[in-house]
């Protein structure tokens, strides 16, 4: 960073300086501990002589716990974007009006992660439901390693409960696919064809008075080859909206290369590891019982309100520390 001629390429430098700034918070991180790891030792001969210090050891012991167990899941983000931003989607799966509903209870639990992670959550674009609910919606999470961690949410996520849409109150049980995409700046790392591409324009739904969209401002993208389809609907220019779209289907483009690239890792190793979207990675009980299980590392909540409220850390940090083992 020193050296001439540095911010000559500000893209570039802003990139290293980040880099600095992340490597810098770290290593600060780790000399705090070492330290406080070296004053233990001291602190517990000294309360072995008086039991009044039990509490202050003890309490200095789960500072060091916390802030190592931090350390430890900030080593497993070494994935090329796993420390970038993320790209949410989620999408109703099978079960009518339940399914919507489920899929925006999906939706308010992940974006309320994402808000207790200290990340900043931009709402791109929302498709509502017929009745209730929402058909698919997708968020961009700014922050720190948001990448590597929305990647344990990826997968098919199950309801069971009574369905308030019922008159008979009968038991129901619902999904919702959750996508995680990384966000990849137009740096020429994905390539995209114009020809390839099919840009519809339509009007953006909204609550209707006197902000109501009247020009068709919202843009949807079909990347024909590999059918991945894209809309975005928050700005209130269509150049604007076509520009983000065409930002969220490169990082579309780029998970799927990633998927890709692991798939070909898994069969180089003999290994039968499903990395697909489709697979049903937790269940949420909410009758008979109540309980939140993840069928991936058997990590289970008996509060699934709780869970639905945003409460996620444990199941996101099982599932990490099994896949880096």
């Amino acid at each position: 960073m020193g050296t001439a001629g540095f911010w000559d390429e500000p893209e570039r430098a802003a990139g290293v300086s980040a880099e600095h700034a992340r490597s810098s918070r770290r290593l600060a991180t780790f000399r705090s501990l070492e330290a406080d790891v070296e004053d233990l030792e001291p602190l517990a001969e000294l309360a072995e002589e008086d039991p009044e210090l039990g509490a202050e050891l003890e309490e200095q012991i789960a500072s060091v716990q916390a802030r190592l167990d931090q350390l430890e899941e900030e080593r497993l983000f070494s994935g090329r974007y796993d420390q970038g931003d993320a790209l949410v989607t989620v999408n109703a799966g099978a079960g009518g009006t339940d399914a919507q509903d489920w899929a925006e209870m999906v939706l308010r639990m992940e974006m309320r992660w994402a808000e207790r992670r200290g990340f900043q959550v931009e709402l791109l674009e929302v498709s509502p439901g017929e009745e209730a609910g929402i058909k698919s919606a997708t968020f961009r999470a700014r922050g720190e390693n948001a990448y590597g961690l929305y990647g344990a949410e990826k997968g098919v996520h199950r309801l069971v409960r009574l369905s308030p849409f019922d008159s008979a109150n009968r038991r129901q049980t619902s999904f919702a696919g959750v996508e995680v995409s990384p966000v990849v700046e137009e740096t020429g790392e994905v390539q995209i064809d114009e020809d390839d591409l099919q840009v519809d324009t339509y009007r953006a739904s909204g609550a209707g008075g006197q902000h109501v969209n009247k020009t068709d401002s919202a843009v949807r993208i079909t990347h024909r080859p590999t059918g991945i389809v894209v809309q975005c609907q928050n700005e209130r220019s269509q150049s604007s909206n076509k520009a983000e779209a065409m930002a969220m289907l490169r990082s579309k483009l780029a998970e799927l290369e990633e998927r890709r690239r692991r798939e070909e890792i898994a069969r180089e190793r003999g290994e039968a590891q499903d990395v697909n979207f489709g697979s049903q990675i937790r269940s949420y009980v909410l009758h008979p019982y109540t309980m939140v299980k993840d069928h991936r590392t058997d990590f289970e909540m008996g509060d699934a309100n709780r869970v639905l409220d945003g409460d996620l850390d444990g199941f996101v940090r099982s599932y990490l520390l099994k896949a880096a083992r």
